[in-house]
């Protein structure tokens, strides 16, 4: 059933928040990053507890400008950037194989981007080759990439299969061509059919379509239109995101007028409606902008409580090391952050004088990592609890709350829970636990709102 949001609620809350991939958040790490050998120690203590690991590998190239993407990417249609970029992706592992005692257990690998499927199947066979060759994979892992619907062909599907791939997510954004011009994007109905039957086929266990709401010019029979086109694909996940309008961070994206963009109660209503349609589909609402069939193994660890969030987005698996290769990927070792050097330029210049490229970090206090964890238990679960007594849970209830007197969240003594009415509000519920925005409240607007 559509939920209703109170017009009220919504010009109360939704304000600018951050999205919650990470704590601290990026904008409030510290001024200084930290000296490698503190960043190294971190993850060699972390890979000593578990020698389980996570890997994000960031390829940044797409052959065209999608103008409502926020992503850090670099637009070529040179395909000769290709070989020296993965020389420096495989030259960055090599560093961090050097720092381990032994072989790390591959859990789970992420390709992001830019465009992972710019890259030439025999290429991404090379390089993701030797990575897993340097590895010991075990059974029960995931490996996954992103893909373009124009530039993905089935063979270089087929090669990421041999080589262990099993979950592959579909850019869809939006069905409708109109929608999809106006954001600069080309791709056909046709293409991501192709893509999923053809994924099937071939054996990936989990199919997943993003499509985003929000986007400009986009009205509720686009949403409509979209969920009927779902019937017949059943893709496993949905993620169902909210367009994010950060002009003054992704500039591409003053392609187009404010006017065009649905806001507030309009845009929530997009999703609503989306969700209902889903719902009717069999797909099970798993944390926030997210969808699963009940099939799928991220609604079985949702269902389990242990489903995790980390800047991959949310998976199925907790490994406290996850190590991110190529330009900005962030690293995180559960008690520190690495991001690397933003362009293409200084992160294989650094490579290339054999130093680790990461430009910003943090290293976490212990009320960091206290915060961390009830944030991440709220972005996954809705509700967290505690068993000690401390002064940060008394300040966060108070932060909470107006939110307690608008229903939207329930506390006792030892833990507070997100009610069903304050669920579409959760990142305005993390921000009551975030200690160091209300330490230091931006003067710009840094973050996306939260509808």
């Amino acid at each position: 059933m559509t939920q209703t949001i109170n017009r009220s609620l919504l010009d109360k809350y939704n304000i600018a928040a951050p999205r919650y991939t990470s704590y601290p958040t990026v904008p409030y790490w510290q001024t200084e990053k930290p000296a490698e050998h503190l960043w190294i120690e971190n993850v060699q203590q972390t890979f000593a507890k578990n020698p389980e690991i996570s890997l994000y590998i960031h390829l940044p190239f797409c052959e065209n400008l999608c103008t409502y993407c926020g992503c850090n990417k670099r637009i070529t249609t040179n395909h000769k950037v290709e070989e020296p970029y993965m020389e420096a992706v495989l030259k960055e592992w090599e560093m961090y194989l050097e720092m381990l005692p032994n072989k790390p257990i591959l859990k789970e690998i992420h390709l992001g981007g830019g465009t992972p499927t710019f890259f030439q199947a025999e290429n991404l066979k090379i390089l993701l080759g030797k990575i897993i060759d340097s590895a010991i994979v075990p059974e029960d892992h995931e490996f996954g990439l992103e893909v373009h619907p124009n530039t993905t062909s089935i063979f270089q599907l087929q090669v990421l299969r041999e080589l262990g791939f099993d979950r592959v997510s579909i850019g869809v954004q939006d069905f409708d061509e109109d929608v999809l011009k106006t954001i600069n994007r080309f791709q056909t109905t046709e293409q991501i059919k192709n893509l999923t039957f053809a994924a099937r086929e071939m054996g990936y266990k989990s199919i997943n379509y993003d499509l985003i709401f929000g986007l400009p010019k986009q009205k509720l029979h686009h949403i409509l239109e979209n969920m009927k086109e779902l019937e017949g694909l059943n893709p496993d996940r949905i993620a169902f995101y909210s367009y994010a309008h950060v002009p003054w961070k992704s500039k591409s994206q003053r392609g187009y007028s404010e006017v065009d963009l649905p806001t507030g109660e309009e845009k929530r209503n997009l999703y609503e409606v989306g969700k209902t349609a889903l719902e009717k589909l069999g797909y099970v609402e798993i944390g926030i902008d997210h969808f699963a069939l009940k099939s799928d193994e991220l609604y079985e660890a949702f269902a389990a409580k242990t489903m995790h969030r980390n800047f991959m987005g949310y998976t199925p698996f907790h490994t406290d090391l996850l190590i991110g290769l190529g330009t900005s990927a962030i690293s995180d070792s559960w008690t520190a952050f690495a991001q690397n050097e933003k362009t293409v330029e200084e992160y294989q210049n650094r490579v290339g004088a054999g130093k680790l490229p990461f430009f910003r970090g943090h290293l976490l206090d212990k009320e960091d990592v206290l915060v961390r964890q009830h944030i991440l238990n709220l972005m996954c679960h809705f509700e967290t609890k505690w068993t000690t007594k401390n002064p940060f849970f008394a300040d966060a209830i108070i932060r909470l709350q107006p939110m307690i007197e608008d229903g939207l969240v329930k506390v006792d003594a030892n833990s507070i829970k997100i009610t069903t009415k304050g669920e579409p509000f959760v990142r305005n519920a993390c921000m009551g636990f975030d200690a160091r925005l209300w330490a230091n409240k931006p003067k710009s607007e840094l973050f996306s709102k939260v509808i």
